[in-house]
Order: structure tokens, then sequence, then C-alpha cells
């Protein structure tokens, strides 16, 4: 019976013990955390503090979640005193970017965004957070590339792949992923890379810190510099940037090539185009923040303000060509050309610049009540340095083309056309072009602007007008005829072109014959010229020896003349002696024979018989032929007749053949 009590005891015993083995496993004393894991402890409860009074972490061992996470390994806990969440390791990949949210901490005040992390920014531990005063909600440090053993009970990490979080209540997920959502929608994920080839650059909007002040509408630059003790490195470091006196809103330093890790709660980023200043160009920035600066256009100027840079207002210094990375939020570029370009008033033609292309051909009336439209490029350079003053005074180059240079220049050119006729219009073209030019140039240059020419089109007519098109092929027809009459005038001048050309080849052809005979004629003007010398040498020695025997005989012959002149003196005395003697001689022969013509007569008969006496003739010929008129013997011989004379004469009558005139004819 002893012995039955006893095994009934121990049997008791025993299952107790078992009950309390089972019991004491059931609370699960000890536990295992892998290595890539970590454990949350939740303590259900705490008999001496009691479950905590404020806050969500129990900082000092009250029931709640405890600030210390288990690492890997076996623990041994008191059993049904904690709840273990085995959670992994926070891992946030090469390149990305982790958000973190703490659940537990002081409230957010009113004016910020995001929790403060100036004090508490060491996430791994939560009771040194909670004690630098760390804050609750979304924080302004973000996690880098790594891993992390993060008590997920007080803290929500998001990255782009997953959120890590002790789940408590499914509104809490919904509100995890809208934040991580938000987060993505902004590329809040991966860093900002703003790559060099694309030309951009990041405007900079934050939205925690301050408000700007009234007034202000780009927050400006703080703590932008290295050197500077509040260097927030472009807005990598939130706390440096609120240090440094950093405003919300969209900041006027922008980001430059490069890759940044930024809060995207904190502060999203724009690309734009980085602003290029063409060569030819320069730009005149009007800028919106600033302080008021002193005006620097001068008392003359009434168009506006030239302020300095960095000044509210048009700058007085452009910017030159090159690349900018310029705020476009807080100011304007306006590009201003400094090379010539050319205003076409042509509406089917504009050039790459644009700026005309709302200008059209200028309608005129002429003073002959025509209407043509007249095409039209003006040549416009504007000084670098005045194209502050342009767009202080017009507001853009565009602006001044349409509104100021279109209405002025349409109105010059309309009144030129109410005083020429078409034919003058179209005849004159070339000084009203010159005109123009110079009038002009002075309404030009009280814009600032350097006109540097003017020039003018062929008018031309509306489709539905034939007026003009008639002119001006009557014009055409009087040049063609006067380009007939000048091709009439080319072919003659080309008619002797050709015939000298003719000539000049002939004379190429004989030229050989021609350097011959001149190469000849040059020979022998050289013997010539030898010959010449030669016989003015002989001439020369002839001479002197000419007047050598001149002399000579001049002296001879004036002995020779006196002696003849002498004997000259005897003879004439004796000649004249003697022909006075015949001379008396003869006047008494003559009387002798009856007078002089009967002298005359026996001297010729006298001489005619010495002459055949002389030379032998016979008296009577040998053979006479008779055949005389009227039966008469005819021309007896030369005797006959010489002896007719004689007898006729002595006779008184005439001489056959002889006539008498008679007296008084």
């Amino acid at each position: 019976m002893l012995t039955f009590d006893v095994m009934l005891i121990a049997a008791a015993a025993a299952a107790a013990a078992l009950c309390l083995l089972v019991a004491i496993l059931a609370g699960r004393p000890v536990r295992y955390i892998p290595n890539d894991r970590i454990g949350i402890l939740e303590k259900k409860w705490s008999a001496r503090r009691g479950s905590i009074r404020s806050g969500f972490i129990a900082l000092h061992g009250e029931a709640g979640f405890q600030p210390d996470v288990l690492r890997g390994g076996y623990h041994l806990f008191k059993p049904y005193q904690y709840r273990v969440h085995t959670v992994p390791l926070v891992t946030i990949p090469q390149g990305q970017i982790g958000y973190v949210f703490a659940r537990d901490g002081r409230a957010l005040p009113l004016t910020q965004t995001l929790a403060s992390n100036e004090a508490a920014e060491d996430f791994g531990d939560v009771r040194s957070f909670l004690a630098a005063g760390g804050q609750k909600g979304p924080q302004r440090k973000v996690l880098r590339e790594g891993t992390y053993a993060i008590n997920l009970a007080q803290f929500v990490v998001l990255t782009g792949e997953r959120t890590y979080a002790v789940q408590l209540a499914a509104s809490e997920a919904d509100t995890f992923k809208r934040m991580s959502d938000l987060i993505a929608e902004r590329d809040g994920f991966e860093p900002i890379v703003i790559d060099s080839l694309l030309d951009l650059i990041g405007i900079v909007t934050v939205h925690d810190g301050p408000a700007l002040r009234e007034g202000e509408i780009i927050a400006p630059s703080v703590g932008g510099g290295a050197e500077d003790p509040h260097f927030h490195n472009s807005f990598q470091d939130p706390e440096a940037f609120l240090r440094a006196g950093g405003f919300r809103g969209r900041q006027h330093q922008v980001l430059v090539d490069g890759t940044y890790y930024l809060n995207r709660l904190f502060a999203t980023v724009e690309n734009v185009s980085k602003t290029i200043v063409d060569v030819g160009m320069v730009g005149v920035v009007v800028s919106y923040i600033g302080e008021k600066g002193l005006d620097l256009s001068g008392d003359e100027y009434r168009h506006g303000e030239l302020v300095e840079v960095g000044f509210r207002g048009v700058w007085n210094v452009p910017l030159l060509p090159g690349k900018y990375a310029f705020n476009t939020y807080a100011g304007r570029i306006v590009a201003v050309p400094t090379t010539n370009f050319v205003l076409k008033w042509t509406r089917a033609v504009t050039g790459n610049h644009m700026l005309d292309d709302n200008l059209s051909e200028i309608g005129l009336i002429t003073k002959d009540a025509f209407e043509p439209l007249l095409p039209l490029s003006v040549v416009v350079h504007i000084d670098y340095k005045k194209a502050p003053l342009v767009v202080q005074r017009v507001g853009d180059i565009k602006r001044l083309v349409e509104q100021t240079l279109d209405p002025m220049v349409s109105a010059y050119f309309k009144n030129i056309g109410q005083t020429k006729t078409l034919i003058q219009l179209l005849q004159d073209r070339a000084d009203i072009q010159d005109l123009s030019s110079s009038d002009m140039r002075a309404k030009f240059a009280g814009y600032s602007l350097d006109l540097q020419e003017v020039l003018i089109g062929t008018p031309r007519a509306e489709p539905n007008q034939s007026g003009i098109e008639l002119i001006l092929k009557q014009l055409r027809d009087r040049q063609v005829a006067v380009e007939k009459v000048e091709t009439y005038k080319l072919q003659e001048a080309a008619a002797v072109q050709e015939r000298t050309l003719r000539e000049k080849e002939a004379i190429a052809a004989q030229q050989a014959a021609i350097t011959a005979s001149s190469i000849a004629i040059q020979v022998r003007e050289n013997e010539g010229k030898a010959q010449l010398a030669q016989t003015r040498q002989q001439a020369e020695s002839t001479e002197v020896t000419a007047r050598a025997n001149a002399a000579k005989v001049r002296l001879e012959g004036q002995g020779e003349a006196e002696r003849i002149r002498a004997v000259g003196l005897a003879d004439a005395e004796k000649i004249r002696a003697i022909g006075l003697a015949q001379a008396e001689a003869t006047d008494k022969q003559v009387a002798a024979y009856g007078g002089p013509q009967y002298q005359l007569n026996s001297q010729v008969l006298m001489r005619f018989a010495e002459a055949i006496e002389a030379g032998r003739l016979p008296i009577v010929p040998n053979i006479m032929v008779g055949g005389g008129a009227n039966g008469q013997a005819g021309g007896g011989g030369l005797m006959e007749m010489l002896l007719t004379m004689l007898v006729a004469e002595r006779a008184g009558q005439p001489a056959p053949g002889e006539r008498r005139v008679p007296a008084g004819e």
C-alpha cells in the first residue's frame, strides 16, 4: 500500500515536473538568432517597472519594445516575459538611398517638416537617439549603401526594394506605402546624377526650414563654399544648410555636373538646361532677386535702370559667349546678337534668328497710283556694351523688331513711295537705298542700334494686279531694244577685231620673212652707214684736194684770164675792123644785086651750089617720073624749084605755093 502511494506520488511529481518542463519550454526561454538577422525584444510584463507611461520604447525596463536589439546567437530569457521579433538586417544596395521613419521621439513642431538630426543621428542606438532628443517622424538624415542592425520597432527603413519594419497595424502599413510611393515618384531612392554631356543643371526646392521673407521669391545661397563652417555640400547635409541660415523654397544655388545623395523629402530637384550664349551673342541678365542697386545708366537715359552684377534688375555687364549654370527662376537671360544680322521684310523668307518671322513686304502707294509690294532687307548691328540698354528699353530684340522697327521702317518707305512714280521707284532704287540708309541711321541710333545698310528689292504687284507687270514688260522691251543696239555695236567691234586678228595672223605667218627682211634692212642700213662714213671721208679728202686745186686753178686762171683778156681785146678789135669792112662791102653788094631779097636768094643759091659740089650730087636725076597735075610736068626737082623761085622774084610774081597778102588785110 505504501509502495503504491509512493509510486503514485512519484508519478504525480513526474507529471508535475513534465508539465513544468512543458510550460517552461512553451515560454521559449531560449532563442536562437541567426547571424544575418536581429531580434527585437518586446517585454510583456515587468514586476518592478510595470508598463511605460509615455512614448513607445521602454527605456527603463518597462513592458513594451525594448531599445536594444539581439544579435546572432543563443539567448536565454525568462519564460513568458519577452516576445522576440526576428527581423532581417537593413541592407541598402550600392548606389541607393534609404529613408528612416522614427516611431518614437519628440513631436515635430508645426513649422518643421522632417525630424532634426542635429543631435540625434545614430539610428543604430535607440537609447542614445531618444536621449539626445531625437524626433519622431521622417528623418532628415538618410542611409547610404551598407548593412545596418537597426531596431525596426523604433525605426522604419524605406528602400527602393522593400520596407523594413516590425508590423504593428495594417493602417500603419498604408502610411508607409504612401510615403514610399512619394519618394519613388521623386526618384528619391536613387542619387541625383547630372550628366555633363546633357548640359543640364539642377534647380533645388527645399521643403523644410524657415519660410522666405516677405517679398522674396528665391532663397539666397548659403554655406556654398567648402571653407564655410556651415558648408552643406550642395544640400546633402540638411542640418548644415539650416545652420547656415537656409530657407525653404526654391533655391538660388543650383546643382552642376556630378552625383548628389539628397533626401527627396527634404529637397527636390528639377533639371533644366544650361544657359548657352553662342558666339556672336551676349546674354543680358534680368535678375529677379537681390538688393536694390544704384542706377548706372546715366542721367540722360530715361528708359529704366541698370545695376551692378548681383543686384535686382538689368545687369550693366552682359554675359559673354559660353555656358552658364544660371538659375532661370532667379532671373532671365535675353540673348542679343552682336554680329550683323539681317531683318527681311519678306513673308516667304525668314532668318535663322527668327526675329523677322512676322515681317512682310511693305505695301506702297506710288505717285502714279500703283500699289506695289516692296521687299526690304536691313542689316543691323548691336554693340555688345549697349545690349543692356536695348533690353532695358524694349524688353527683347523680337519685341524691338515687331513693335518699333517694323512700323518705323514701313512708315518711312510709304512716305518715299508717295513721292515717286513706279518707274522712278524702279530706276532710282540705288539713290533711294543710299538716302534711306543715311536717313534711318540716326533713327536706329536712338534705340542704341547701328544701322549698317538698307537693301531694297524689286517691287512686285499683288496677285490680282496686272498694271505693274505691264509697266515692267514695257521696260523689259525697251531694255531688249537697247541691248540689241549694244549687241550690234559689239558685233561690229568683233568684226573689226576679227579683221585685226586676221591681219595679225597673216603678219605672224610672214613673220620669218619680215624678220629676215628686217635684218637685211639693218644690214643694208649698216653697210650704207659704213659706206656713208667712207664716202664722207673721201668727200672730205676730195674737198681738201679740190680746195687746193681750186686755189691753184684760181691763181693759174687769173693769169690765163689776164692773157686771154688781152688777146681777146686784140682779136675783138681785129674782128670789129673786119666786120665793119665786110658790112660795108655787103651793103654795097646788096645794093648792086637790087636789094636784100636778091642778095639772100643769091647767097642761098651759092651755098646750095657749094653743097652740091662738096657732096658730088647729080643735078639732074637719073630717073624722072612724070605726073604733074593738069598735064604739066610735076616736081622737076629741087633745082627746078629754086630756079622757079628766082625767076618769079625777078618778075615780081609769087613763088609756087606762096600766097601774097593784099594790102589792108
